[in-house]
This record gives structure tokens, C-alpha cells and sequence, in this order.
């Protein structure tokens, strides 16, 4: 099944460009495009995409907010942040609210193509560019989690079902269900008992916890 990718900038020659290197794969469904963060909205309420490129400065929201918002209503949409800039702080902040990927606009077709493959399979993706200036984030090793994930596995690790986390975070059971089979993805792990074993590994949860 191809996989379905939609992008979010404000820069239409951008979005050309990037459609166009895309376009002559096999295993891209292109679904479209949105210039700013409320098109990009009413968009995904009538169809979500496997995975979103998303802009991190848009006119009329930060690209950073956006990637918040869109993975608190949609947690199963993975986004990768797209820019000119590879300062840390905007890397951070992206991948702290939930993106699972970051590249820059001068990425190649197989750079892309490597990163959406790659955010798909649950691991987190980082440019070149990027990998240098965020040395603390590293792909191969510590898995990364958003700041939800964190939650939600530190309520796992005291035992809680997901009927009990979803009330105590507020969301629906499905979103926690959704968080639940990231954090295996993202950890490699089969079960739950698992998953608290590999945390506490990769010190992603204390025992104060």
C-alpha cells in the first residue's frame, strides 16, 4: 500500500519541488498540500495522510505549534519538520512536540525517501545537518519520545490500563492505544512488559517514576 504524504509550507515552489521528487515513486501517494496551519486543519478532517512534511515557520502559525496540535488530535500521523534552519533549539522544540523526523529543504530524493521509510518503522529520522547540531539526539540510539509518550509510558511502567490513562490525561482510549503502539515501535518491543523492561534500559523511566 502506498504510503500517503502531504506537506505543509507556505512557499509553493517549495511544495512543487519536493512533489516533483517525489512524485516518480511508486510507494508515495501524493494527497495534497496546505500553505498555512488552518488549511492544514480543515484538511485532516476529512482525510489524514500517513505522514506530513510540515514547515516550521508558517504565516499564520509556528510550524512547531502546528506539529503539537496536529499529533494531539491525531497521534498516528507521523510529521516531519522541514526547513532551512538546523539551529538546536528549533530541532528540539519540533521533535519535543511530537515530530519523529527533521530535514532540511535542500534534502535529496533518497534523503527523503530514506526519512519518511524510516519515521514509518517508529524510529526518528534527523538530516545530516541536523544530527550535528542536536549531538544529544542520535538515530540509531536512545529512542526519542514526545512529552505525551513520556507520560503515557511512565503510567504504563505503575501498571494503569489504557481506560485509566486516558482519564487521568484527558484523551480518549484510542489516542492512549495509539500512544501505546508508537512507544512499541519505538522501542522494538512486543509486549508491554517488554516495553517497561527496555524504558528502564534506556533509562527513559526511574524508579521514581
Amino acid at each position: 500500500m502506498a504510503i500517503k504524504v502531504f506537506i505543509v509550507d507556505d512557499h509553493y515552489m517549495v511544495i512543487e519541488g519536493i512533489r516533483s521528487l517525489l512524485q516518480d515513486e511508486r510507494a508515495v501517494e501524493w494527497t495534497g498540500h496546505a500553505m498555512n496551519a488552518d488549511s492544514c486543519l480543515a484538511f485532516l478532517q476529512r482525510q489524514q495522510p500517513d505522514v506530513i512534511l510540515m514547515d516550521i515557520n508558517l504565516p499564520d502559525k509556528s510550524g512547531i505549534d502546528l506539529c503539537k496540535d496536529v499529533k494531539a488530535k491525531y497521534p498516528g500521523i507521523f510529521i516531519i519538520g522541514l526547513s532551512t534552519f538546523n539551529q538546536q533549539s528549533f530541532i528540539e522544540r519540533m521533535m519535543d512536540n511530537g515530530a519523529s523526523g527533521y530535514v532540511l529543504k535542500n534534502a535529496t530524493q533518497e534523503e527523503l525517501m530514506h526519512a519518511i521509510e524510516t519515521v514509518l518503522k517508529g524510529k526518528t529520522f534527523l538530516s545530516e545537518e541536523a544530527s550535528h547540531s542536536l549531538k544529544k539526539i542520535e538515530v540509531t540510539g536512545k529512542p526519542v519520545l514526545t512529552r505525551r509518550e513520556k507520560e503515557v509510558l511512565g503510567l504504563i511502567a505503575e501498571g494503569m490500563t489504557n481506560g485509566e490513562i486516558a482519564e487521568k490525561l484527558f484523551v480518549s482510549v484510542t489516542t492512549v492505544d495509539t500512544h501505546r503502539k508508537n512507544l512499541l515501535a519505538k522501542l522494538g518491543a512486543k509486549n508491554t512488559a517488554e516495553l517497561v523492561k527496555l524504558a528502564f534500559y534506556h533509562k527513559l523511566i526511574s524508579l521514581e517514576n
